[in-house]
């Protein structure tokens, strides 16, 4: 165009026309990769916030990368929603499209489903998911530093094109108003206009090598980032997965961390995690669900195991066809007269005593040999303890109090009380767990309190038939004079005593003290089995 020239205002729209369609139609681009509805990001401001971890991982990304915190919403939104859905990269603002290709291979991963499965609606496992994998999303981040920093250009580039194609409409819509009636636009008016179109022209081949050379970037980068992505999805799901079945060992069920504030919760995920046996939640997970299946098996208001039909007039065990009879108003006569006989066909059962209504009192050896390990590594007291709180489950789950006495040396002991009808609480569970004193050992000392508490139940609500179950690896005398107090309260509180010998065989040989004391004992030498005390679970 010669300068100065005044043209007609149709050439000038001809020659402007590309561009004012690129200024008046400019699609919105995002910068969130997952799609989120209110109430999901509400969740992700709400665990944020909540979450001090969270809030240093960003603060530390944000200061090395742009946008890391953007990053960092869309991988917890990815492990929270049930079902995310990915925006398409057209959708995307250039400089967000390294976040895309990064939740992307997430999300791919063949670890994210079962990660998912273990943080789908639960914020506090999406956010711990998010924590799990920092170290590989440094690592992720620094993978992709040029194609964000190539991305970030093209962004630029993408937004210098639309403000030339705004300047073009500018000039035009000056050109019009300088316009004579004829439609011819005076030469400086013209002029604008074509330096408009010819910047316009500048800018949008700048933008777009910015974004060739990002997307050649984002191909480099891709292999290293499914890499990346494959490990950090993997790392997550099992730090996901330990942690859920480290709560799930001790007890915590689902219900209860729904209603477990953040905090509390992430508190106490860490002291499980480093609690003295946090190596033995397997174990401990193993013992409860052991007895849950032994208390399944269990017949109600059976006195033993069942071995057939006998008969008698034991109303609690008559066999169901006997029951239809009462149904029947011309049998209830024959019914009522083989009662009186003594003639009712009956479940016959053996070997095992009737179940105890009292409280069940735990008596754990916490001296010094408790601390050996045996087959598997397992320790003496490991096995002790997630033996008693199993003990604690059924206590609960037949509705009796449980008593946990930690003894050792004479008048070393340590008694926690779990009432029936009212929550244990995970700290006190833990506390009961934790704690070891060490020394020698005495049976006086922890069997005396037992019978105390058996006493006060007595005493309070006319229980009796209450159990003991003494688990020891050591053996030690006692008097002849507590001897005969100890059997006299027995009789009159009707009380069972259990011995479980852990590790050392000869501690419960026949002639042995604790075999005087109990009347069930058995041993356990491999530390690996906890079926071992299974047959416990069914009688008390």
């Amino acid at each position: 165009m010669e300068d100065g020239a005044s043209k007609g205002l149709d050439e000038l729209t001809s020659l402007a026309g590309k561009w004012l369609g690129l200024s008046s139609a400019v699609p919105g681009r995002h910068t969130a990769v997952v799609v989120a509805d209110r109430f999901d990001r509400m969740t992700w401001r709400d665990t944020y916030e909540q979450s001090a971890a969270l809030r240093e991982l960003a603060e530390e990304l944000e200061a090395r990368h742009a946008h890391a915190a953007d990053l960092l919403t869309d991988v917890f939104l990815a492990a929270y929603k049930a079902a995310p859905r990915m925006r398409e990269p057209a959708e995307m603002a250039p400089s967000r499209l390294a976040d895309h290709q990064v939740v992307t291979a997430l999300v791919e991963s063949p670890g994210f489903s079962e990660l998912r499965r273990e943080t789908a609606g639960d914020p506090y496992a999406a956010a711990m998911a998010v924590l799990a994998q920092a170290a590989e999303l440094r690592g992720l981040l620094e993978r992709t530093r040029e194609a964000r920093e190539r991305a970030g250009q093209a962004e630029q580039g993408r937004q210098g094109a639309e403000d030339a194609a705004t300047a073009v409409a500018e000039a035009l819509r000056q050109a019009a108003e300088e316009a004579g009636q004829d439609g011819t636009v005076p030469g400086p008016a013209a002029d604008a206009v074509g330096q408009a179109v010819e910047t316009a022209e500048a800018a949008e081949a700048a933008a777009r090598q910015a974004a060739q050379d990002a997307v050649r970037a984002l191909g480099v980068a891709a292999p290293g980032v499914r890499v990346g992505a494959r490990s950090a999805a993997a790392k997550a799901a099992q730090a996901v997965r330990q942690e859920s079945a480290l709560l799930r060992a001790w007890g915590v069920g689902p219900g209860e961390l729904e209603r477990m504030p953040f905090d509390e919760r992430a508190r106490l995920a860490e002291r499980l995690r480093t609690s003295r046996l946090a190596r033995w939640a397997e174990l401990i997970g193993r013992f409860r669900q052991m007895a849950r299946g032994e208390r399944a098996r269990k017949v109600e208001n059976a006195t033993g195991e069942l071995v057939g039909v006998t008969l008698g007039d034991d109303l609690s065990r008559v066999i169901p066809s006997e029951l239809a009879g009462l149904g029947v108003p011309e049998l209830r006569a024959v019914f009522a007269v083989r009662y009186a006989a003594g003639e009712l066909m009956l479940y016959d059962s053996q070997g095992e005593q009737s179940t105890g209504q009292g409280a069940i009192i735990a008596c754990v050896d916490t001296s010094h040999s408790m601390y050996e390990a045996g087959p598997g590594g397992i320790t003496r007291e490991a096995w002790a303890k997630g033996c008693a709180l199993a003990l604690l489950d059924q206590a609960r789950e037949a509705g009796r109090d449980f008593v946990g006495i930690l003894f050792s040396a004479p008048g070393r002991l340590q008694v926690f009380r779990f009432p029936a009808g009212r929550s244990a609480g995970t700290d006190r569970v833990l506390d009961f767990a934790e704690t070891f004193l060490g020394g020698g050992t005495s049976y006086q000392t922890p069997l005396s309190a037992a019978g105390e508490l058996l006493e006060e139940e007595f005493g309070d609500t006319a229980r009796r038939r209450g159990d003991i179950v003494m688990i020891t690896d050591d053996d030690c005398g006692v008097t002849e004079e507590w001897m005969r107090g100890w059997n006299d309260a027995k009789r009159r509180l009707g009380f069972r005593v259990f011995g479980v010998v852990v590790g050392a065989p000869r501690v419960g040989e026949a002639g042995s003290v604790l075999e005087a004391l109990c009347d069930n004992l058995r041993s356990v030498e491999d530390l690996t089995d906890v079926h071992a005390a299974a047959d416990l679970f069914r009688v008390i």
